[in-house]
């Protein structure tokens, strides 16, 4: 009995080393990714901000066209003209 349990023993230690080992090559291997998946967590989270507040979204453009910018109107139509086709896509 003492022989299994000193075999499970040793087993134990190897996967928990095998285990310390993997987390680190992993942690290694994402470090690269970690800025820009963070960039896209934050564009996520402002998005979901947006489809909370709608009223924000109404306001920046009210605000664009009273400002009257002259590129304004191009980005609000091809901003429009995106979400059309975005809603199309969908099915609604």
């Amino acid at each position: 009995m003492s022989k299994n349990l000193a075999q499970l023993a040793e087993r134990r230690e190897c996967l928990i080393a095998r285990a310390a080992a993997q987390r680190t090559a992993l942690a290694e291997s994402i470090e690269p990714w970690r800025t820009p998946l963070a960039w896209a967590d934050r564009g996520i989270e402002i998005l979901c901000v947006l489809k909370r507040h709608p009223v924000w979204v109404v306001g920046g453009v009210a605000a664009l066209a009273a400002l009257r910018v002259n590129r304004a109107g191009k980005w609000l139509r091809r901003g429009w003209v995106t979400w059309q086709v975005v809603q199309k896509l969908r099915g609604r």
